[in-house]
């Protein structure tokens, strides 16, 4: 990948250095949960260019640059991003997240992947910290640069940092998404896994085979996205529209259901999903009927902005096991009853939603289906009321129903010292008032607060869109506006 660089030059600094940082992180795999190469890649960075660089044992890289000239009485900063990225692609599309290099292009001002997530979430935050700390032209305090594993999946990195491992008390986290804006607080959140075990029916009779048709219902082509960011947008959840539809028929029709499989990970809206049945065929044509009343109705509600949106039903082979009648309908009606979406909008920030879930996946497994949910929440009692309530729900059907550690919201401190500086920053640079908000995505910095309560903190980013999905673009524009503006609130701190 070339340097995407355009004519919007960086009112202080060139950010091709970000640019080419970040096509080398991309030759670099790294899943969440398989972060050992990159962590490997960012200490062999840190001693090509003689920078001090621990590693701790849950693979976390800290980088630690001295003060320049004139800056060594400043208070020192640290710069935070995550290593990780979510490995999501299109189903038609090819690639071991284990091996293969993303592959990117840029499209007018956007950099995008082929087929597959960018991992500008937050592999443009490490460059920019990395281009930061090793431009020789940037005056600056002393810098610590904290890049932590596995901040998709479960935090781990964050809550596995021990204590005495930073040393300053400004933070500045590079991890979120939207041009111009400064956030000062993000949501709480906590996941749920939930296991139905069962014993496979075998069809034996020549007889149930003759008498019934298979059908696979299938639905793809869904936006989905950032379970956090997305969640208020309409979007469709690919899981609950084909539950949607075998609720729909099981009253009628004498259904087998031999499979159900939907998403993928627990931080991102379902894309695709379907399911295998098979009923009598003296229903053959209702069930055609229904599906066709069925996908007008979901475009009714859908269309306007699931432009893409595919549901598709079609004849397959027949399967040799099903799930049993009994407990296949208790996993359609405990799936129906699962809540997803915004749950609530907070009172007090205005537009942020406040309270919210996610039906991530459902997947078969060997002798069991399981099924991942996420919730979160800027108010930790509705969080904990919402894993609850989503308990409830998935235990008319499961037999083993768990929940994630959590991790804690960052509450907004509006009279943060380290904000008045980023803000002036932003002003002084371009003339104009950035954005102050809360975000409902989850960020690391509440679990760094339990550990370091006197950090002072904000997070900033450049513009992106579809993060989580094969959709995620980064501005390119934007990465050079906001490096600039990271330069010049590390050089006027």
């Amino acid at each position: 990948m070339k340097s995407p660089m355009t004519n919007h030059q960086s009112p202080i600094s060139n950010s091709k250095a970000v640019f080419d940082i970040f096509a080398e992180i991309c030759k670099v795999p790294r899943p969440s949960k398989h972060e050992e190469q990159i962590s490997k890649w960012l200490q062999d960075f840190a001693a090509a260019h003689q920078i001090e660089c621990i590693a701790d044992e849950a693979m976390n890289v800290i980088m630690r640059v001295p003060a320049t000239t004139g800056y060594e009485n400043h208070e020192g900063v640290i710069l935070q991003a995550h290593m990780d990225m979510v490995a999501e692609k299109d189903g038609n599309v090819q690639h071991d997240f284990m091996r293969d290099p993303i592959e990117t292009y840029v499209d007018g001002e956007w950099l995008k992947a082929k087929g597959t997530t960018l991992g500008a979430d937050d592999g443009i935050g490490i460059a920019m910290a990395l281009a930061a700390i090793t431009d020789p032209n940037l005056p600056h305090p002393a810098i610590e640069c904290l890049f932590t594993v596995d901040e998709e999946t479960g935090l781990t990195g964050a809550m596995k940092l021990q204590d005495g491992m930073l040393k300053h008390k400004r933070l500045i986290n590079i991890d979120s998404e939207d041009d111009g804006q400064i956030f000062i607080g993000c949501a709480g959140g906590i996941d749920t896994l939930a296991k139905m075990h069962y014993e496979p029916q075998i069809l034996n009779h020549k007889s149930q085979i003759i008498n019934a048709i298979p059908i696979r219902l299938s639905v793809s082509g869904l936006l989905g996205g950032h379970s956090g960011d997305d969640i208020n947008k309409g979007r469709a959840n690919a899981n609950q529209l084909i539950v949607w539809f075998l609720a729909r028929i099981w009253p009628q029709t004498e259904v087998q259901l031999a499979s159900i499989n939907g998403g993928n990970l627990r931080n991102a809206i379902a894309r695709e999903a379907e399911a295998v049945i098979a009923i009598p065929m003296a229903y053959k044509e209702q069930i055609r009927i229904e599906w066709n009343h069925f996908v007008a109705q979901m475009e009714g509600v859908f269309g306007e902005v699931e432009k893409d949106m595919r549901l598709e039903l079609e004849t397959c082979d027949m399967p040799e096991v099903f799930i049993p009648a009994d407990k296949a309908y208790r996993l359609v009606m405990a799936l129906c009853e699962c809540p997803h979406g915004m749950i609530a909008m907070s009172k007090d920030i205005p537009g942020l939603v406040e309270t919210s879930t996610n039906l991530a996946s459902i997947k078969m497994r060997e002798g069991y289906i399981e099924i991942n949910t996420s919730q979160r929440s800027s108010i930790e009692a509705s969080k904990h009321h919402l894993k609850w309530a989503v308990e409830q729900a998935l235990s008319l059907a499961c037999d083993e129903v768990t929940h994630g550690d959590g991790y804690p919201g960052w509450a907004p401190n509006p009279k943060s010292e380290l904000l008045e500086v980023v803000k002036k920053a932003y002003t002084d640079l371009f003339k104009a008032e950035p954005k102050v908000l809360a975000i409902h995505a989850g960020l690391e910095c509440g679990l760094f607060l339990e550990k370091y309560p006197y950090l002072d903190m904000v997070s900033i980013g450049p513009q992106m869109y579809g993060v989580h999905s094969p959709q995620e673009r980064l501005s390119i524009p934007s990465t050079e506006r906001c490096y600039s503006w990271l330069c010049q609130i590390i050089k006027t701190m």
